[in-house]
């Protein structure tokens, strides 16, 4: 069924790949990682592992945020040589908090098509496990906030006055200073995600100004990979309730 597509030559193929859990490497992708002459990737003995995980051997060029502006240029040549060439970050969507945005903006500048395979999403899977459901559906993909203490808590300051859900990605080496600083949320209640579709996943709603206290309830919680989705407001909330 995969294979049913047209794969063409000289082309970019943006390839998701698992956030976690092996099994969730889409059939599309790996046919296409099959397919292609060559796979782009933010870390070479990462993404050689994985591949190695489904059977695959190929050649692998080394495309980060440190090297990526140059990098592309090397991707740009091979499609001009009429391969197929893949490209894929760590975990989850390239592109999206992640390297590969460039990349594509250069591929596309160059003339060349850009084919997205998606796959798994930290994102999308704690929406769908946040019973967030019953609002209109909006939300506001943030990202990571900055590293820097001044310039994140002003990034929560803008959160507050957006009554909208807000979606946040950290890193275990953060999340206790981005805890502290979602507390200015108060009762406003905020899901944890962390390790998602791994062996140790842990989903919980606590208020933003509890969070600490459930991270600090276990060492456990202070390791792993994180997705949090701060709710809408309450009154967001009451006037969707009012509009049904």
């Amino acid at each position: 069924m995969a294979g049913q597509q047209h794969y063409p030559q000289g082309t970019l193929y943006m390839v998701a790949t698992p956030i976690g859990n092996l099994a969730d490497l889409g059939l599309r992708a790996l046919h296409v990682l099959d397919l292609v002459d060559g796979v782009a990737c933010e870390d070479t003995r990462h993404t050689s592992a994985l591949l190695q995980g489904y059977g695959l051997h190929k050649s692998l060029l080394a495309l980060h945020q440190h090297n990526e502006a140059e990098a592309a240029q090397g991707v740009v040549q091979r499609l001009r040589e009429g391969q197929r060439i893949a490209y894929v970050s760590d975990a989850g969507t390239p592109g999206v908090s992640d390297p590969g945005a460039r990349l594509c903006a250069v591929v596309h500048d160059a003339g060349f098509r850009v084919m997205p395979i998606p796959g798994a999403s930290s994102v999308t899977a704690l929406l769908s496990a946040a019973g967030t459901g019953g609002h209109d559906g909006r939300f506001v993909f943030c990202g990571f906030l900055s590293p820097k203490a001044t310039e994140r808590q002003r990034e929560i300051q803008a959160i507050a006055g957006d009554a909208r859900a807000q979606v946040l990605l950290e890193a275990p080496h953060r999340i206790e200073a981005l805890a502290r600083d979602l507390s200015v949320l108060g009762e406003r209640p905020v899901t944890v995600g962390r390790e998602l579709t791994k062996q140790f996943e842990e989903i919980a709603q606590v208020p933003a100004s509890s969070m600490m206290d459930w991270l600090k309830a276990g060492n456990h919680r202070m390791r792993g990979e994180f997705v949090l989705l701060v709710h809408p407001a309450a009154h967001a909330a009451d006037e969707d309730a009012l509009d049904a």
